[in-house]
């Protein structure tokens, strides 16, 4: 099981709810979450491999930043 932290610029439930729908598609995600309450507005996946390079894109095509931490 792999543990992914990604800094993002989300700052909302609403930014949270525009990134879902792809972050959802992603079959491979087992759990996902993001802590709103973190200066770094960190969101963490839990996925049996990395598919790090499939988070940043989904996450920056709804139109956010975000980088691996």
């Amino acid at each position: 099981m792999e543990i992914l932290r990604f800094k993002t610029s989300l700052k909302c439930g609403g930014c949270i709810k525009a990134i879902t729908p792809g972050l959802e598609s992603l079959n491979i995600i087992d759990k996902w979450s993001v802590d709103l309450e973190n200066p770094d507005k960190v969101l963490e996946i839990e996925a049996s491999e990395d598919i790090s390079d499939q988070v940043i894109e989904t996450v920056k095509k709804a139109g956010y930043s975000i980088s691996r931490l």
